[in-house]
């Protein structure tokens, strides 16, 4: 069996026995996400499922690490990643728990992501530009790397707002980074992705429609900062812009729910943090879809982004990035032409 399904059948695997655990132990330590004005749901649900996706992710590249014997940088590359997940994990399950204040819970991010970037020198030190020439980055290296790391990791953690949302929309980023570096042969990332992709995956039987857990912050920023981290890995190996655009592709939704999110609290006068009910899921729910109904609607869009990105790697660098900024422009037109994006809460 290849490295790569082993680490997928191990995390699918490992989720999907763990989590009926998990959910005892949120109900017996008050680890329940309790109904409000601004969510969906109209019962508590035990939120700490990211323990499960955690340790499922953990234990298959650990096992695989073992079996695979790997040494030298690859090695070095994997504790980083392993240590700087844990500790994003560690700042979502107490947050979980203690509700974190956002200044707070944003400084344990940068911390996390710090850790992986300055710590093991998983950064992005120059780019291609559409035409193919190198841009280096020098000093703004590390303070950019953190940025996306942090960025991408709270494009999970925003849109986790249905059942299965967020898990089924990072199984496909997953799986959209896992075709793409298996036809460019990096090995290193199959097996991450294919980790990532199969514990997102096993989750989803607990978390779809009518969920009985949620992953909770501990879920959504550890699957973020893993996304985040192995584009940055690729990034690295590749040394192509390319290696950013197909992440950036695959959580096209998020990312640019994120960007109105930011947009429309900014101009409406409210704090940048405060949650409200103006994500694009809320919308759709507002035009009639049910919670399925939504849900499908955006794995949809996903795949088909998902699919996009994988057809870029095919084509050189211009053609990619044009290619990139009709898909954005064609997104960004549709969905305001459905108000679902619209920056005025309605």
């Amino acid at each position: 069996m290849p490295q790569w399904a082993l680490a997928f059948f191990i995390s699918l695997g490992v989720v999907l026995v763990v989590t009926p655990a998990v959910i005892f132990l949120a109900e017996k330590t008050g680890a329940v996400d309790k109904p409000d004005a601004r969510k969906v749901h109209t019962k508590p649900i035990p939120r700490i499922g990211g323990i499960g996706i955690f340790l499922a992710f953990t234990l298959s590249i650990i096992t695989v690490t073992i079996i695979s014997n790997f040494e030298g940088e690859t090695l070095r590359t994997i504790k980083g990643l392993i240590i700087s997940g844990s500790l994003m994990f560690l700042v979502g399950i107490v947050d979980d728990y203690k509700n974190l204040p956002a200044k707070l819970k944003l400084l344990g991010q940068i911390g996390a992501a710090a850790v992986l970037v300055v710590g093991f020198d998983v950064r992005v030190d120059f780019i291609t530009d559409p035409f193919g020439d190198y841009i280096y980055l020098e000093w703004l290296a590390v303070p950019a790397t953190i940025f996306w790391l942090v960025g991408l990791t709270n494009t999970v953690n925003l849109i986790d707002g249905l059942d299965g949302l967020a898990a089924g929309v990072s199984g496909l980023a997953a799986t959209t980074i896992l075709l793409v570096a298996m036809g460019q042969h990096f090995f290193l990332i199959t097996i991450l992705t294919a980790a990532l992709a199969g514990a997102a995956y096993g989750f989803l039987f607990y978390n779809t429609n009518p969920a009985t857990i949620f992953m909770g912050d501990s879920g959504s920023l550890f699957l973020g900062f893993m996304l985040a981290s192995i584009s940055i890995i690729g990034a690295v190996k590749s040394a192509a812009t390319l290696a950013l655009i197909v992440p950036i592709l695959a959580l096209g939704i998020p990312i640019l729910d994120t960007t109105f999110a930011i947009l429309r609290r900014y101009l409406g006068g409210q704090p940048i943090f405060k949650p409200d009910k103006g994500h694009l899921h809320h919308r759709l729910l507002k035009l009639g879809f049910t919670q399925r109904q939504a849900v499908f609607l955006m794995y949809v869009i996903s795949a088909m982004l998902g699919l996009s990105a994988i057809a870029l790697t095919e084509v050189n660098s211009q053609i990619a990035s044009l290619i990139l900024l009709v898909v954005i422009v064609s997104i960004f037109y549709g969905a305001r032409k459905l108000g679902i994006l619209t920056l005025v809460n309605r």
